[in-house]
């Protein structure tokens, strides 16, 4: 197998592979022609400079043409690549470079301040430069084995440092499942999954599920603005979005959503979706927003599935053929059954193929499948001997008018073992004050059961979140065990 040779050289030539919408404000059209040609040259380029199957090339390049090109390239001749988001810093960069060892980097000019300040210790190509296309030897595809690897994604690190999760070969033509039957990406669709390069959504519908469909995929290198977001889906008529449950808050709180009718399905995952964001773009946009699930080491396992009924707050049921479980309210998953399952740690620790991976999330399950997320295992919060997941509290709260974001965690308590701590980041015309803590208590107490309801609420500008957008818990946790010791008696 080898995805470059399979999917790549053999799609029509003329076919669109991609709609470029530069930070610039040009737009480009590419044909699967032009990415085959120009990641086969670029493969040849990487080769010429030592670059040998198994070894590690590292990309630094927003969501651009030459970042896919890269991929590409290295799938073409069985280079593991180690794609990073620009947001990172010196210092995660050289976490990542410790832990990967790659050959070489290559690097969007934009970011090498930040990449020399991690001394990366290996040769480094810049982008754009022509250079990269020059060499006229055509980069032959390799035969390559499915457990042959072939990309390392970070783990996120709300828990703890990010950790390198090295895929095999099968993880890029077993995105077929989730691509069929959760995006429902079809020939002739364009295709935007928004995620920025380096995260483990945009590794797998950024291109790789739309051109296994035969669908185009759209890349939009610019910083999130809810707004021109909307003017994009309509200007580029896209068929198939999928966004971070973030993004889809943000222009729900932030802007009127106006109909797209060339819009046929939105998708989202990574964190859950509240109901209530749901609910505005399918009374608006007449879609409904189709929540799933995965993690970086397994890739997608559930989804609200093409063709059913759509559950709001559920992260929908298992795909076709994944066996999946809860075992002490915790999901577990047969990894034999998972077609994208992890191949190793980057430090070497190899994937527990022989024993069912315990996903660490507190999932329930209703009486027609569906599986609804209840926070990490550990997230919940027991308070008084009843089990609170945040995300129900988090849910209440986003929906008061004067609240944009929410977190909920544990916070201890003489009386109670523990009890639910909020931290709200306010609407801009709003102002934290002891009457509007009241009014959010009891706004939450109305929402959802009154044992839930956060007996401390802290104001923020921002949250504490991790690259990829999800709310580092574990600061917020630290955070309330401060402030107890600080207010506590002497």
């Amino acid at each position: 197998m080898n995805f470059a040779r399979d999917v790549v050289d053999a799609a029509p030539r003329e076919r669109r592979a991609l709609v470029e919408l530069s930070r610039g404000g040009s737009r480009r059209v590419w044909t699967f022609g032009e990415v085959s040609e120009h990641s086969a040259r670029l493969a040849a380029t990487l080769e010429a400079h030592g670059v040998c199957r198994g070894e590690t090339v590292m990309t630094i390049v927003g969501n651009r043409p030459e970042w896919v090109l890269a991929m590409v390239a290295c799938f073409r001749v069985g280079a593991v690549v180690l794609p990073c988001n620009e947001q990172l810093r010196a210092k995660d960069l050289r976490l990542r470079i410790e832990q990967a060892r790659p050959k070489l980097i290559i690097a969007d000019v934009r970011n090498l301040a930040e990449l020399s300040q991690a001394r990366p210790g290996c040769e480094v190509l810049t982008v754009p430069d022509k250079r990269l296309y020059q060499d006229l030897m055509r980069g032959s595809p390799v035969e390559l084995s499915p457990t042959d690897p072939c990309l390392i994604t970070f783990t996120s690190g709300t828990t703890g440092e990010p950790r390198g999760v090295v895929h095999a070969q099968r993880y890029l033509l077993g995105q077929r499942l989730q691509a069929e039957h959760w995006l429902d990406a079809r020939e002739g669709d364009l295709v935007w999954c928004t995620a920025a390069s380096g995260w483990s959504k945009s590794a797998r519908n950024a291109f790789i599920a739309p051109w296994l469909r035969g669908a185009t995929a759209l890349l939009h290198d610019a910083r999130f603005d809810p707004a021109e977001r909307l003017e994009v889906l309509r200007r580029e008529r896209v068929n198939v979005l999928c966004m971070a449950p973030t993004e889809y808050r943000a222009i729900a709180k932030r802007v009127q959503i106006q109909p797209l009718p060339q819009l046929r399905a939105l998708v989202a995952a990574g964190e859950p979706l509240n109901p209530e964001v749901i609910r505005a773009f399918r009374e608006v946009a007449g879609v409904e927003i189709r929540d799933g699930y995965g993690q970086t080491e397994t890739g997608q396992l559930t989804g609200n599935l093409v063709g059913e009924p759509a559950r709001p707050g559920s992260m929908g049921r298992p795909l076709p053929g994944v066996a999946l479980w809860i075992e002490e309210s915790e999901l577990v998953l047969d990894p034999a059954t998972d077609p994208t399952f992890f191949l190793a740690y980057a430090d070497g620790e190899p994937a527990p193929l022989d024993k069912p991976w315990r996903t660490g999330d507190r999932v329930r399950q209703d009486e027609n499948g569906y599986l609804y997320f209840e926070g990490r295992t550990d997230d919940v919060i027991i308070s008084a001997g009843y089990r609170i997941g945040p995300f129900e509290v988090e849910s209440a709260l986003v929906s008061h008018p004067a609240v944009a974001e929410a977190a909920v965690v544990s916070a201890p308590d003489d009386e109670r073992g523990a009890v639910v701590r909020a931290v709200v980041v306010l609407r801009d015309e709003f102002v934290p004050s002891e009457a509007l803590v009241s009014e959010l208590q009891e706004h939450v107490q109305g929402e959802t059961a009154p044992y839930k309801y956060p007996r401390i609420v802290d104001f923020a500008t921002e949250l504490p979140k991790t690259s990829s957008g999800k709310i580092k818990r574990a600061v917020l946790r630290e955070g309330a065990r401060t402030r107890v010791a600080s207010e506590a008696p002497p």
